[in-house]
This record gives C-alpha cells, structure tokens and sequence, in this order.
C-alpha cells in the first residue's frame, strides 16, 4: 500500500478484526452532541456486546438507541493499520443463558454485575486499511 492510500475492507475481514475483543469505543448522542466512551467488548454471533451499569449516560444513550462501535489499530511507527466502523440498533441481552456464556469468553474490564449487558447488531458494518506516511 502506498503513502496515503486507504482500501476498503470487505465484512468478512471487519468481522475478523472485531473477533479479538478487547477495547472499543462505543458513539453515541449525549444532550443533542456526538459522544464517545470506551468499553470491553466481545463479539458474539454477529454482534458487538459490552457492559454498561444499569445507570448514567452510557447507560440511558445505549437502550434501544442507533449507536455506532468502533476498533483500530495504528502502528503509530510506520503509519499503517486500520479502522472497523459499526452501526446499529442496541438491546439488552436479557437470556440468562446468553448472558452466563458470555461470562465465560469476556475480557477483563468487561463488566455486567449490577449493571446490563448491551447487544449491538451490526447493520452497516465498514472498514478501512489506512497508510498514513
């Protein structure tokens, strides 16, 4: 890829890269302005989960809302990486069953204890390789 070249990344691939978990950003509107805040998330059956306390901003903007997740990687060195985009209508996953397994495979910082555990269909999925110098 030369300097300054973005390529689009097929689903499958976006799909790949949110396979890793980890921490993602999840955006959202707060008071009528763009918002984001990070969380631990997992990927499961096509759809980004995270866990919000059962109050508070995150909380009150992810129930039943559109919010977009996004993941990247940079290598800040060379200037390469890339960049995984998701929008969709969140719901809280309420099976206890759903939720139990997840307990098993969730990284750390993942949280749902006393709180709800948020689902984010991916609807509109898009992604970018980026090589920045």
């Amino acid at each position: 890829m030369n300097r300054g070249q973005v390529m689009q990344v097929d689903r499958e691939k976006c799909l790949a890269l949110l396979g890793s978990g980890g921490i993602g950003r999840v955006v959202y509107t707060a008071g009528a302005l763009p918002a984001a805040q990070p969380v631990a998330y997992v990927l499961d059956a096509g759809e980004v989960l995270f866990g919000t306390p059962v109050a508070g901003e995150l909380a009150e903007a992810t129930r039943n809302a559109v919010v977009a997740f996004e993941i990247d990687q940079i290598d800040c060195g060379s200037g390469a990486g890339w960049t995984v985009l998701g929008i969709g209508e969140t719901y809280d996953v309420t099976d206890p069953g759903r939720v139990g397994a997840l307990a098993e495979r969730t990284p750390a910082g993942f949280s749902a204890i006393g709180g709800r555990v948020v689902a984010l269909p991916l609807a509109r999925l898009t992604g970018r390789w980026i090589q920045v110098r």
